[in-house]
C-alpha cells in the first residue's frame, strides 16, 4: 500500500513538473498578451472618461458654434464660534447663479460672456466671527457695483484668438472683462469653490489679491508640457476707492510620473503704487510670490500644496500662506463620480490686527449624475489677534447643492 501511495505521489509531482515546464515555454508570450490587454483597458478607460466629459459639455450646446453653460449652487452653512465677545451661533444660506455663453466663430477665435446673479450672502457678512470667508463664491453683494464700475451682473466679456505654431504649441491672446483667477493660481484639487473646498484659504491664496471681473488682457503660451501665462488688468477701485493696475505672471510645467500626472506652478503678481502704507503717510504696491503644486498618487489619491509670501509695505491682512491637502477619488468605494477632500491652511497675519489664522476643512462630494452633486462640508477655524481678547475659534458645517450644465 505504501508503495502504491509513493507511486501516486511521484506521478502527481511529475505531472505538475511537466506542466510547469510546458508553461515556462509559453510564459513570455502570455505575459506579453496580458500587458497588451492592460494597455487596451487603460486606453478604453481614457476613452470612457473623454466621452463622459464630452457628454457633459454637450448638455448646453446650442449649435456647433454656440454653447450655453452655467452653474447653479445653493449652500447652507451654520457657524458656531466661541471666545470672541459677542460671537453667536447662526446659520444662513445663499444661491449664486452663473450663466455662460460661448461663441466660436472660427477654430481659432472665441467670444465669451458670463453673467452672475446671487440670492443672499450666506455667512459672508459682518456677523461672521472669522477673518476668512467660509464660502469663496461670488454671492449677492459681489456681483453689484463690481469694482466701483457701477456695473451689475456682467462678470466677464472677452474675445480670444489662438495662434497655432504646430503640434502642442499655441499662443492665446485674450482681451475684455476678465477674471485673473481663470489664468493664475490654479490647482487641480483646490481651486473650485462650487465643487471642491469652500473656504477662501483653500480655494485661492487670500494673500494673492487676484482681481476679478474687470478690464484687462491675458496671454497663454503652451508648448508641450510647459506653459506661461500673463495677466494685466485695470481695476475701477480698491477698498480705498482708488483705481489701480494689476500685473501677474505664472510659469507651469506638467510631468508624467509612475504615480500619475503632476502640475507645478510658480506665480508672481504685483500692483501699481495705489495702496496706503500702514501709517497712511504714503502709497505702496502689493507684491506676492506663490507656488502651487498638485500631484496624482495613483488612481485613488492626489496631493496638493499652495505656499505664498507677500510684501507688507502696504496694508495687508495676511502676509504668508502655507496650505495643502489630499484628494480621495470615489473609486475607493466604487463610485467614480464622488470625491472627498481634506485640507488645512496656516496664514501669518500682515500689519493689521490678525496675528495668525488656521483653517482645516473636509468635504465629501456625492455626484448624483452628470449635472447634479451634493457636498457635505465641515470647517474648523481659529484666529489669533494681536490683542488676545479678540481671539476666536469654532466650527462651520454646511451642505452645498450644485448643478453644472
Amino acid at each position: 500500500m505504501k508503495n502504491i501511495i509513493r507511486i501516486v505521489v511521484i506521478a502527481v509531482i511529475t505531472m505538475f513538473a511537466a506542466s510547469a515546464f510546458a508553461y515556462d515555454g509559453k510564459n513570455e508570450a502570455i505575459q506579453k498578451e496580458m500587458t497588451q490587454i492592460k494597455q487596451r483597458l487603460a486606453e478604453l478607460e481614457k476613452i470612457t472618461e473623454t466621452n463622459k466629459s464630452n457628454e457633459s459639455a454637450e448638455i448646453g450646446r446650442i449649435s456647433d458654434k454656440i454653447a450655453l453653460n452655467g452653474i447653479i449652487a445653493g449652500a447652507y452653512q451654520y457657524e458656531s464660534a466661541k471666545d470672541r465677545p459677542g460671537a453667536k451661533d447662526f446659520g444662513r444660506g445663499a444661491v449664486p447663479i452663473q450663466l455662460e455663453l460661448s461663441i466660436k466663430p472660427t477654430k481659432n477665435d472665441d467670444v465669451f460672456l458670463k453673467f452672475g446673479f446671487g440670492a443672499g450672502n450666506g455667512l459672508n457678512t459682518d456677523d461672521h466671527s472669522f477673518a476668512l470667508a467660509p464660502w469663496a463664491a461670488s454671492l449677492e453683494d459681489d456681483v453689484r457695483d463690481i469694482n466701483g464700475r457701477n456695473r451689475d451682473y456682467l462678470l466677464a466679456a472677452w474675445y480670444k484668438h489662438t495662434f497655432d505654431f504646430g503640434k502642442d504649441h499655441t499662443l492665446g491672446i485674450t482681451g475684455g472683462i476678465i477674471d485673473a483667477t481663470d489664468y493664475l493660481d490654479d490647482n487641480k484639487y483646490a481651486n473650485d469653490e462650487y465643487t471642491q473646498f469652500m473656504n477662501e484659504a483653500l480655494t485661492n491664496g487670500p494673500n494673492t489679491f487676484l482681481p476679478s471681473y474687470d478690464i484687462g488682457g491675458a496671454m497663454e503660451w503652451e508648448m508641450e508640457k510647459l506653459s506661461l501665462r500673463g495677466v494685466i488688468m485695470q481695476l475701477g477701485e480698491n477698498d480705498e476707492g482708488k483705481a489701480y493696475q494689476f500685473y501677474g505672471a505664472q510659469i507651469g510645467y506638467t510631468i508624467d510620473t509612475p504615480l500619475g500626472e503632476g502640475n507645478y506652478r510658480v506665480m508672481f503678481d504685483t500692483t501699481s503704487d495705489d495702496f496706503s502704507d500702514p501709517d497712511g503717510s504714503d502709497t505702496e504696491a502689493l507684491k506676492c510670490f506663490i507656488i502651487s503644486f498638485d500631484q496624482e498618487l495613483g488612481d485613488i489619491l492626489g496631493a496638493w500644496i499652495r505656499f505664498g509670501w507677500s510684501d507688507d509695505k502696504a496694508i495687508v491682512h495676511f502676509q504668508d500662506l502655507y496650505s495643502g491637502g489630499i484628494n480621495i477619488s470615489g473609486k475607493l468605494w466604487n463610485r467614480e463620480q464622488d470625491n472627498a477632500g481634506i485640507g488645512c491652511a496656516y496664514l501669518k497675519g500682515g500689519n493689521q490686527e490678525i496675528e495668525t489664522s488656521k483653517v482645516a476643512e473636509a468635504y465629501l462630494r456625492i455626484g448624483l449624475n452628470e449635472v447634479f452633486s451634493t457636498t457635505l462640508d465641515l470647517q474648523y477655524l481659529k484666529d489669533n489677534h494681536k490683542i488676545g481678547a479678540d481671539d476666536v475659534k469654532g466650527w462651520i458645517s454646511g451642505i452645498r447643492m450644485t448643478a453644472e450644465f
